[in-house]
């Protein structure tokens, strides 16, 4: 079926974590504006240095991000998430308290984003392994429609409120009140059971190369699971190429205000908003792998009016490509990321989430990189064209493999019995 039976909304550590994710994509989306917009403004960056700042945000996934996951299958997740967020917290506080005392620099920028990156890689990678645990596998269309409607929500609120605190405030005090907004999430995730499967037992643990390379064939040897992966990495490449250097288009080329651009990806979060909360119809009506290939063929193209974005009516054009194709990403939010549980036994959900996490940003940090190259030596504009050229094709990875026969979710890929002394924690 394609359709959950019953609500994670009765459970209380799925509000828990619901709660505190909110708090903690907030935080993400405020620091997304405020740190590049900071070192454009205040430390003078360049195309070059915005896009390595980008990069280095996400090099994390590609350093540890597969290792991440055996950690993870091994670790207490209500701890892994708690622990990740204080980190951050701790982090984003550094760079408002080196601009007050007048020594923040672009190296220190660079060591935030790459530290507070590695945080994010657990935090990640945690809060998708443990919630088939928290609700269910029942549940898990209906808890996911809600978690990437957080995300989208968040985007809308924090990167749109990011821009307009540092166009009203400046950019420190954003960053400031994200630091906080972290801070509250590691708070509210100890509210989170202690209940559940404790981490694995030592004895039963192997090799930590033995188990990454589990989860790479896990995810590299199944046709549905490697087209997700391929699709989401070039829409993730296409997307960065562009979000990497509109800091740089926005505040030089066409001389629009830090609100302007916090509302430009806001609409890009309004997108996956709307297709998050429109996934779950879409695979009642069409199936669940047709839902997502008929998506990538309607909406997808749409991404390469991105590269049209300028001042005047050409902005609104731009906007409205960048909505249509965020909101196939929405729709591939839920129903990928719920296939993907599905096709995935509990004690690999820690690695395949990771793997899928070091596939995905780690098109980020090349993206940034990319984006960055290309802005120096040909223009930003380039850059902005060769994103959304990505973002069209993205797509094609689902449409031509076997998830675009499937009408409902397989079923369930269960290891077999597991003693409670070796099963994973939430």
């Amino acid at each position: 079926m394609t359709s959950a039976h019953g609500s994670p909304w009765g459970l209380r550590d799925f509000r828990t974590l619901f709660a505190a994710g909110a708090l903690s994509h907030l935080g993400t989306n405020v620091g997304y504006v405020a740190v590049p917009l900071l070192a454009v403004t205040a430390l003078d960056a360049g195309p070059g240095q915005v896009g390595a700042l980008a990069a280095l945000s996400t090099a994390a996934f590609l350093l540890i991000g597969l290792p991440a996951g055996a950690w993870v299958d091994r670790l207490p997740g209500r701890r892994v998430l708690v622990a990740a967020d204080a980190a951050r917290a701790l982090l984003l506080a550094s760079v408002p308290v080196a601009w007050w005392l007048d020594v923040l620099s672009l190296p220190q920028l660079y060591a935030v984003v790459l530290l507070n990156g590695a945080a994010t890689v657990f935090f990640d990678v945690g809060s998708q392994s443990v919630l088939p645990d928290l609700v269910g596998r029942d549940r898990l269309v209906r808890a996911n429609t809600a978690v990437m409607g957080l995300m989208a929500g968040a985007n809308i609120a924090g990167r749109g409120a990011g821009g307009l605190v540092v166009q009203a405030f400046t950019a420190p005090l954003a960053i400031a009140a994200g630091a906080v907004a972290y801070l509250a999430s590691a708070a509210g995730l100890t509210r989170i059971g202690r209940g559940h499967a404790p981490a694995a037992a030592p004895g039963a643990r192997r090799r930590l190369r033995a188990e990454v390379a589990e989860g790479l064939r896990h995810v590299l040897g199944r046709p549905e699971l490697r087209a997700l992966a391929l699709s989401a990495t070039l829409n993730n490449l296409g997307g960065q190429l562009v979000n990497a250097v509109l800091p740089v288009l926005f505040a030089r080329e066409l001389g629009l205000p830090a609100g302007a651009l916090g509302l430009y990806w806001a609409v890009g979060g309004l997108g996956l908003l709307v297709g998050a909360l429109c996934a779950r119809r879409l695979a009642a009506r069409f199936g669940h792998g047709r839902a997502m290939a008929l998506a990538g063929l309607w909406l997808a193209p749409a991404g390469l009016a991105v590269g049209l974005v300028g001042n005047g009516p050409w902005l609104w054009v731009a906007g409205a490509g960048w909505l249509l194709a965020t909101a196939r990403t929405g729709i591939d939010n839920v129903l990928g990321v719920t296939l993907r549980q599905h096709l995935t036994p509990d004690p690999l959900l820690g690695r395949m989430n990771a793997t899928f996490r070091f596939l995905l940003t780690g098109a980020l940090a090349i993206g940034s990189v990319l984006a960055g190259v290309i802005g120096e030596l040909a223009g930003v504009r380039v850059a902005v064209w060769t994103g959304a050229v990505c973002l069209m094709c993205a797509f094609l990875p689902v449409f031509v493999s076997p998830v675009r026969a499937l009408r409902e979710l397989p079923a369930l890929a269960q290891p077999p019995a597991a003693s409670p002394a070796t099963e994973r924690a939430p």
